[in-house]
Parts: C-alpha cells; structure tokens; sequence
C-alpha cells in the first residue's frame, strides 16, 4: 500500500511540475564558495525538481508533511494571489523552505502559474535586475500580491512553518 501512496504522490509531483507554465530564462554557474549549482535568473519548480544535482529538493518534498488544517486555509485564502520567490539553488534556507513551498502548493492545488521563481547568485542578483524592484536582500524570500499589491512575504525562514505562515498572511489581509 505505501508503494502505491509513493507512486501517487511521484505522479501528482511530476504533474504539478509539468503544469508550471513559466519559461525558464536562467543561467547556470558555480558558487564560488561551495561548488554548487547556481541557477541565476527565472526559473520554475520543475526545472530544480528534475536536476539530478538537486536531489535536496526531491528529498526535501518527500519528506515534508505539512499541517492539513493550514493546507486547507491555504487553498481556500491563497488560490487567487500571485507569488513571487527568491531563492539561491546554492542556499542552505532556500534548500530547507523551498521544498516545502512546493509541496504545500501541491497540496493546496494553488496554480503553479501564478508563481514566479526567481534563482539568484550570492550578491542576490537574477541578472534580470527584478531583485531590485522587491529589495531583495535575503534568500529565500516569498511575496504574496493581490493583483499587484504586495500584501506579505516570508523572508529567509518561516514564523512556524510554510502552510502557518501563507496562511497567516493570506487570512490577515483578507481581515483588513
């Protein structure tokens, strides 16, 4: 049965990556400081997903289970928003909180379209100059926006946890 479970849940990734739309634009190098990959510029969920040097990002969706009361809060608060992340591939938080971020999307069925991802190198820039327009100054960073009005974001690591943390933001807005 848990075989069964794995192989739903593999399947429901790859569909959920498949389904991002955004055309990935990035650059690819080394960091100077560990070797790792760096992805500079827009990326997509899939595009980190299926690089075999990722492997911290299967590993890390695998391995989250998030709360499912916030999952729901999420679904019903969050579907609407667009989002827009900053992430270093080479980023020791961005390896711990984007995992998560990507399974909580999955869970909550948010369209992966309404999400932009951004890879930065260590001086957090995209090479896009977009960094500049949200202050990017620490990575990861998630902006929730109503049409285009930043309502929150979470930067660098979550309050309690990625699901709480949306929530919180979507249902705080939604009071005002």
């Amino acid at each position: 049965m848990k075989n069964i479970y794995a192989l739903l849940f593999c399947t429901l990734i790859y569909s959920f990556a498949m389904a991002q739309n955004l055309k990935p634009t990035y650059d690819t190098l080394r960091d100077k400081e560990n070797g790792a990959l760096v992805y500079k510029g827009k990326i997509t969920l899939n595009a980190i997903y299926t690089e075999p040097v990722f492997d911290w990002m299967r590993k890390g969706v695998a391995a989250y289970q998030p709360n499912g009361t916030f999952i729901a809060d999420v679904k019903r608060s969050t579907a609407n928003y667009k989002m827009i992340v900053f992430m270093g591939t080479w980023c020791d938080d961005s390896q711990n909180m984007i995992p998560k971020l990507y399974k909580v999307l999955q869970l909550a069925e948010i369209p992966l379209e309404n999400i932009e991802i951004y890879g930065v190198d260590r001086t957090k820039t995209t090479g896009l100059g977009i960094e500049n327009t949200y202050h990017i100054t620490l990575v990861p960073t998630v902006i929730l926006f109503d049409n285009d009005k930043e309502i929150g974001r979470i930067t660098e690591s979550v309050q309690q946890s990625v699901e709480w943390d949306l929530a919180n933001i979507s249902l705080k807005y939604m009071k005002k």
